[in-house]
């Protein structure tokens, strides 16, 4: 857990002088009970009023000093726990944004969300309790067993003897307690996971009539997590009758003894109160220890969580010397790449070795799970080939700054993503700067410009979450014009031409053609394909047939097969 409170290191100041504020705090607090016993022994029993007033001044300026050095600290803790978990999300929002698609996998959405959120939170109020209770609340049991030691030392011995107890109670409930803690932020992700899965897939659930069943799903998990937290609940509450009842002892026993020792004149009466007033300071701060024994405990918890994200090696690792030309063509060259998402998954390309002149049009067709779209994961480098090596413009992916080499690549997937925000922010993702009239142009060419010019707002539309205002053509449409506002050398198309009938395929077919830009368009129709410069066809991740469409129909029987498969679906 400490390792990350370097990232409170902006914040030294409120972090070194919140507790000092709160020390003074404790030590005005231990001086009230003492100050009440002189108040009756000196003042009361003996009709001093003169004492009586000095000591009310007393009691009433430590009082008020109490409260503004709790004020202060507060302030302090504020200050720092606040900052501290804006510079944690930061790194770890830095941190997301570099890892590659192979450890975004791997953690997965819905936790990372929890980790950015709920588990940061709790590092924010464990740093804060850090500043405001841990000197505190130790230092007041130990000062109340020493003040109760210098008023009388036998009485101080029931003191001694109570520590020890409370503290194996606690060493118990850490014990019980922290596996708990751990359990719960795993519920938590499953929990955001199964709100992520209901929101995104909402339409599907309503259309296969899911919604009672998605409803039971959830209310299971949700009432396993209060399952988890009532265990963690009833571990605190069963804290508080013990410490009762340690304290009640306690007091009985200053009694017993205390009352003894008044009668033989070793003690006073308001001594009696001053000790009842400590043990209630000690067995009090000690209920504050357990508490941030709980605080701390969950605490670790989420740090172990966070230092995972932080701590896991990025395996996309760029060049110390970077290649950064001066003029990209978009020439593409693979040499007998093999690749694969992760051990636990077969090979998904296997000895593919391909060269895309630049300029030209790479068609790419084949069966469901064949590779089609892992080739393009290697482009702009979201993965790195397990062996072999993807080249553009003859130079190794590995070599090129990836901000250089995104840059001049413009993806669209399968499953287009528009951006909450007007028409306009969503294509200017592609270019930041483009102006009107270029977003007009690159909806031109995308064939959206007919369908925005009819909206009221035009490019002022304002875009919903994931595009549900938008049909799948036009939101294909969209995310194409953000592509190529920017004009990249190399425009990789993945299967985004599904939702767009067949006019429109030919439409915007023909308008990339006049771009000076090269293709890599995968689709599972052969009309959309059949112009390309070449067509490669893949099947469980090999080459099956490269070639024209031409070429591929005299001599692939295997592409043959698929062209008549779907001239007799037409």
């Amino acid at each position: 857990m400490f390792r990350l409170l370097k990232y409170a290191k902006d914040y030294r100041k409120e972090i070194i002088l919140g507790p000092i504020f709160k020390f003074s705090e404790a030590v005005f607090e231990l001086m009230l009970p003492l100050l009440m016993a002189i108040l009756i022994d000196e003042g009361i029993q003996q009709q001093n009023w003169t004492k009586v007033w000095q000591m009310i001044a007393w009691m009433l300026f430590f009082s008020v000093a109490g409260v503004l050095s709790a004020l202060t600290c507060q302030y302090f803790a504020s200050v720092a726990s606040q900052g501290f978990g804006t510079e944690l999300r930061h790194h770890l929002m830095k941190k997301i944004n570099r890892l590659s698609h192979k450890e975004l996998n791997y953690f997965g959405a819905n936790t990372l969300i929890t980790r950015m959120t709920n588990d940061v939170n709790q590092m924010q109020l464990a740093l804060a309790m850090l500043i405001r209770l841990v000197v505190r609340a130790p230092f007041l049991s130990v000062g109340a067993l020493v003040m109760a030691f210098y008023i009388d030392w036998q009485i101080g011995l029931i003191f001694l003897a109570i520590l020890p107890i409370f503290s194996v109670l606690l060493l118990l409930l850490i014990k019980v307690s922290v596996p708990l803690y751990r359990f719960v932020q795993q519920q938590l992700d499953r929990l955001n996971q199964l709100v992520g899965q209901n929101l995104s897939g909402v339409r599907i659930i309503r259309a296969f009539n899911r919604q009672q069943k998605e409803v039971e799903n959830f209310d299971e998990a949700s009432d396993e997590l209060a399952k988890t937290y009532l265990r963690v609940a009833q571990l605190s509450t069963i804290l508080s009758p013990v410490t009762t009842l340690i304290l009640n002892f306690g007091i009985v026993g200053i009694f017993i003894l205390g009352g003894f020792k008044v009668e033989i004149g070793d003690l006073q009466q308001g001594e009696i109160l001053a000790l009842v007033n400590y043990m209630n300071q000690m067995l009090l701060a000690l209920i504050v220890v357990s508490n941030l024994v709980n605080i701390f405990t969950r605490a670790e918890a989420s740090a172990k969580r966070l230092n995972e994200v932080l701590e896991m090696p990025v395996s996309l690792v760029e060049s110390e010397h970077p290649t950064v030309p001066v003029t990209l063509h978009g020439e593409i060259t693979l040499t007998d790449v093999d690749f694969r998402y992760s051990e636990s998954y077969g090979r998904t390309l296997r000895h593919l070795s391909l060269h895309v002149p630049a300029g030209s049009t790479l068609g790419v067709t084949g069966p469901t799970g064949a590779g089609k779209s892992s080739l393009t994961q290697l482009l702009p480098r979201f993965y790195d080939a397990e062996k072999g090596i993807v080249a553009i413009d003859g130079v190794d992916v590995r070599e090129w700054s990836l901000a250089t080499l995104r840059e001049q690549i413009r993806f669209v997937p399968q499953k287009s993503v528009l951006i909450r925000g007007t028409i306009r922010e969503n294509i200017q993702w592609g270019k930041e700067n483009a102006s009107d009239e270029e977003i007009w142009e690159a909806l031109t060419i995308a064939q959206g410009a007919e369908f925005v010019e009819t909206l009221p707002e035009q490019l002022d539309t304002l875009i919903v979450e994931n595009g549900k205002n938008f049909s799948g053509g036009q939101i294909q449409r969209l995310a194409i014009a953000r592509a190529i506002v920017a004009k990249p050398k190399i425009l990789v198309l993945d299967d985004s031409l599904s939702a767009l009938d067949y006019q429109t395929d030919y439409l915007l077919r023909q308008a990339l053609k006049q771009l000076p830009m090269t293709v890599v368009l995968i689709s599972q129709r052969i009309s959309s394909i059949q112009e390309a410069d070449q067509i490669l066809v893949l099947e469980k991740g090999r080459m099956v047939a490269l070639g024209s469409h031409h070429e591929l129909v005299k001599t692939s029987s295997y592409y043959q097969a698929i062209l008549d498969a779907q001239k007799e679906a037409k």
